[in-house]
């Protein structure tokens, strides 16, 4: 394909192995809307929606995309695009609006209508069971926070695996459950919005036991699924040498890597975290057997990825009052920017660190088959004219990160598909929609999409499996 000038061009043929996926990713509560119809109650976004100050722009998902009733088209884009992989998530206020007990027939019933449209249209839908959207009505027993709610996590994925596993192969069952826990419990960002470090490891804990007990479910239904996980990793590196900076280093990669790969493929947690913790929390909410459902048997693995980390440690840490910081006693670590260019959200572009994590995961954990489950960015795009975008910087972007791809495969990683994200435009979270990771530019006003040019560029490596 013909890149713009100002995405570095490929130097050699390569393409990705046979039967390689190359789909597109999004998440309900950005794009459904319509979250008041139907019977879906509220989630624990629409409260953090409604919360003064907590979305940068102040908007929420009511509409959002108004996916909700835009789905044919919406899938006609997919596979307008040569698309044949659609990565979506399911909402379990939708779905089972109480959390628990009866199932919602409405909601269930719209998951039907576009699992078929996904298939009529030659379409492999890929599931995720949560991507963040808890229902309020769990929240308000505890959420993340109380045992009970891996019981029910596990009974709504055997609701919905008994009504779409005739239809549905691919599942996962958590999106990110770092952010969950730690944006979620420790700085806030995300909802419930709360700010305890202690609740957010038991809130991982949780996760990990909900994702664990889910699997059972889904594997032990009447009908085959392969299941997985997603988990946002970064590739984590001193600045320097030094004691500090290293010792910085281990605890981020710590939290944000170690913690889920260990649980979830050793079976145990990291030693050196667990003693990190230990000034917060003794983890006695960690039963006897809890581990042994966490590290049950996996199909596959999501990698999402989007920025590494170079980190420093300070000689003290921030001063009272200063933000909470995601990572639990890291506030005497410090991200550095490493000179490389940044995406609209700040976030450094660094191709290299994919590669990085997908070779690390591969060589030191005994983990199923990969796929990058989302990667994107987002940039302030510039509508030239009728909607269109040339948006090269995201161009350049996709065409590193897959390049990035290649290097792991050679490298000996087992890497089956790429999802990009995002299809289109959407709610992100607690930017609100001032930021934009679609390849489908989406006017807000009239929700009128259009695609962008790396909507085109990315339809084009897909058709050809990699470069030509």
């Amino acid at each position: 394909m013909s890149l713009p000038t100002s995405a570095p061009a490929p130097t050699r043929a390569r393409h990705f192995p046979p039967g390689f996926v190359w789909g597109a990713a999004t998440a309900a509560f950005q794009i459904e809307g319509a979250n008041t119809e139907d019977g879906r109650s509220p989630s624990i976004w629409d409260t953090l929606c409604a919360r003064p100050g907590a979305i940068l722009d102040g908007s929420d998902g009511s509409v959002a995309c108004d996916h909700y009733h835009r789905w044919e088209s919406d899938l006609d884009l997919v596979a307008g695009l040569g698309l044949t992989a659609y990565r979506f998530s399911l909402a379990w206020p939708r779905i089972v609006p109480g959390g628990k007990g009866e199932a919602n027939e409405k909601g269930l019933a719209f998951y039907d209508r576009l699992v078929d449209g996904m298939l009529e249209r030659g379409i492999t839908p890929y599931a995720t069971l949560y991507h963040w959207d808890l229902p309020q009505a769990l929240e308000d027993k505890g959420g993340w926070r109380n045992r009970d709610t891996a019981l029910r996590f596990a009974e709504y994925a055997a609701i919905t695996h008994h009504r779409l596993g005739d239809r549905v192969k691919h599942w996962a069952t958590l999106n990110e459950p770092w952010c969950s826990a730690f944006l979620g419990h420790a700085s806030g960002e995300h909802a419930p919005g709360r700010t305890d470090q202690a609740e957010a490891v038991v809130a991982s804990h949780h996760l990990l036991l909900g994702h664990g007990l889910a699997t059972e479910a889904l594997h032990g239904g009447r009908r085959p699924a392969e299941v997985g996980i997603v988990l946002n990793h970064y590739d984590v590196s001193p600045l320097t040498d030094s004691p500090a900076d290293v010792d910085a280093a281990r605890r981020l990669d710590g939290q944000q890597n170690r913690w889920w790969l260990d649980a979830l493929y050793k079976g145990e947690y990291p030693a050196d975290i667990v003693e990190d913790f230990a000034q917060w929390t003794d983890l006695s909410f960690v039963r006897d057997g809890d581990l042994e459902t966490i590290s049950t048997h996996l199909d596959w693995m999501g990698i999402n990825y989007y920025s590494s980390f170079v980190v420093r440690g300070l000689d003290a840490p921030a001063p009272a009052g200063a933000r909470p910081t995601p990572w639990i006693g890291c506030e005497d670590v410090e991200i550095v920017p490493n000179g490389e260019p940044v995406t609209a959200m700040g976030w450094d572009v660094v191709p290299s660190g994919l590669t990085k994590v997908l070779t690390r995961i591969d060589r030191d954990y005994d983990a199923p088959p990969l796929y990058v489950t989302e990667n994107g960015a987002a940039y302030d795009d510039q509508v030239v004219v009728d909607g269109a975008v040339q948006d090269d910087d995201r161009i350049a972007y996709v065409d590193a990160h897959l390049s990035a791809c290649l290097d792991a495969i050679d490298a000996g990683a087992d890497l089956r598909g790429y999802f990009i994200w995002s299809l289109m435009d959407n709610f992100e979270w607690a930017w609100g929609y001032a930021k934009r990771f679609g390849v489908v530019h989406v006017d807000y006003d009239t929700l009128e999409r259009t695609p962008k040019a790396s909507a085109h560029a990315y339809a084009a490596l897909a058709r050809e499996n990699g470069w030509a």
